[in-house]
């Protein structure tokens, strides 16, 4: 069965759709960057509001800056913006359909569909998904205004080229006609998320025009928030599944059978009540995003890079792989976990556990591949933070060290199979140079300041580093794992 409005009645009989009258829903949200992470979670949980009968005035508007955004697009207008979730769960599958979202933006250059709708003043929240690199920071967590990017958003403010630019855009629009500001959610893998994209939009309209910079600063809100929901992305594999529950879906969605939304209550402009679908408000958000930063994230760059050079195919492979996992559980327990503080009702060893449980899970095909994306901004964003606090503590870092070793290997582009590792990095040409002069001369690598900043000036680190390298190259990755287990 095609998946439509139309077709709603005749979903299979073990399967839920919206039970909320559709047509009635008014927009609230234009939400950027609209991938799988975006529709498992922000989208679900709203979905979730609407089938209590709360809402309905929140409805989704979908949006992507970027040409391949047009993609995704086309498919989901053909069904009606309806998406099929695939919970993933040892116990069972069990699939429902969500459909908070209405409509989504058509993909232009200039973005104006996107500032028009923006400006709307019935849209009170604009968020985002653009990944952890896509804030347009400098090495030093600042503004990167020499950015071409930015650059060019700053002398053409009214055809921008990235989500910011159009945000100004739409804020400059209704300013001038009094609709007032809208709330600015980061919904990504960020310390301070929002203090970031307030950063970014601010820095940036100041370069263009400092009052509207001013008056976004001091109307707008930038709640922090943590986000967490293992979502792989969709391939042949996920297709054939929705088809086994006997739907036509050109973009499922599969999940983990565990979601978690922890946010400020700092909304300019009013807000879904997502605590009563399960979302915690809280003005400890730090606190539970760095559990969840250090040891979920942190966790994930432990054993992928390894993985990927391993020819590990993923997460839930890497956790049964004996010596993967027994890493994974080391450095995770003797160097990350002792510099994370309890939220209430969890310790950080108990956190651990409950990452493991879920890393484990055999019907997430969670891909090493994909948790290895990007790791110019996960790597500093969450391995080296726990290396600097082990450095200051005085305890172990030879575990996070050999992390970096890794990563440094796999940047080769190169398995130990002889597979080509495609590019996996924004930063991947760099990346692979690096690595090719870090293999005979270990310290290249932490000289690339932007990521280590002075971590290459750490003997502790620094030495421990080199003597994996060199060991991963001599002896294999799998031995050098296991002579770090050793002790």
């Amino acid at each position: 069965m095609k998946l439509s409005q139309a077709n709603l009645s005749r979903l299979p009989q073990d399967m839920t759709g919206p039970a909320y009258d559709r047509a009635a829903l008014t927009p609230g949200i234009v939400h950027i960057g609209l991938g799988n992470f975006h529709r498992a979670h922000q989208a679900w949980y709203l979905h979730r509001l609407m089938q209590q009968g709360a809402a309905r005035d929140w409805a989704i508007i979908g949006a992507g800056v970027r040409p391949y955004d047009a993609t995704l697009r086309a498919k989901l207008m053909a069904q009606d913006c309806l998406t099929t979730l695939i919970e993933l769960d040892p116990s069972g599958k069990s699939a429902e359909v969500v459909g908070a979202m209405t409509d989504y933006v058509a993909v232009e250059e200039g973005h104006g569909p996107l500032i028009a709708r923006m400006a709307d003043p019935a849209i009170r929240i604009v968020s985002l998904t653009v990944t952890e690199g896509g804030y347009y920071l400098t090495g030093d967590k600042g503004f990167d205004a020499d950015h071409p990017d930015m650059v060019h958003d700053a002398t053409h403010p009214d055809r921008p080229r990235t989500a910011f630019g159009a945000m100004i855009a739409a804020l400059a629009l209704r300013r001038e006609s009094g609709a007032g500001p809208f709330t600015c959610q980061s919904c990504d893998n960020l310390q301070g998320n929002g203090a970031v994209l307030r950063q970014t939009l601010v820095s940036l309209a100041r370069m263009s025009d400092p009052g509207l910079a001013d008056w976004i600063g001091d109307t707008c809100s930038f709640p922090n928030a943590m986000v967490d929901c293992i979502v792989p992305a969709t391939g042949p594999r996920e297709l054939a599944l929705v088809r086994e529950f006997g739907i036509e879906d050109a973009a499922p969605v599969t999940h983990e059978n565990f979601r978690q939304w922890v946010m400020e209550d700092d909304f300019c402009a009013g807000r879904p009540d997502w605590d009563r679908a399960g979302a915690t408000f809280t003005d400890r958000v730090h606190d539970y995003e760095t559990m969840k930063i250090r040891i979920l994230n942190g966790g994930h760059q432990v054993i992928s890079d390894v993985g990927e050079v391993m020819g590990v195919e993923t997460i839930a492979e890497c956790m049964a792989h004996p010596a993967v996992h027994a890493l994974f559980r080391k450095v995770e327990t003797e160097e990350i976990v002792p510099h994370v503080a309890p939220v209430p009702g969890c310790t950080a060893a108990e956190y651990l556990d409950l990452i493991a449980r879920r890393f484990a899970n055999p019907e997430i095909a969670d891909t090493t591949r994909r948790v290895a994306f990007d790791g110019s901004s996960r790597h500093p964003g969450f391995i080296l933070p726990s290396v600097r606090d082990g450095l200051a503590a005085g305890t172990p870092v030879a575990g996070l060290a050999l992390v970096s070793a890794a990563w440094a290997r796999y940047c080769l582009g190169r398995r130990e199979d002889g597979s080509d590792v495609a590019s996996n990095d924004p930063h991947w040409e760099m990346l692979n140079r690096v690595a090719a002069e870090a293999k005979d001369r270990p310290a290249a690598w932490l000289e690339m300041r932007q990521c280590y900043g002075d971590l290459a000036d750490q003997p502790r680190f620094s030495e421990s580093f080199a003597k994996w390298l060199r060991m991963i190259y001599a002896e294999g990755m799998e031995a050098t794992i296991t002579a770090y287990l050793k002790g």
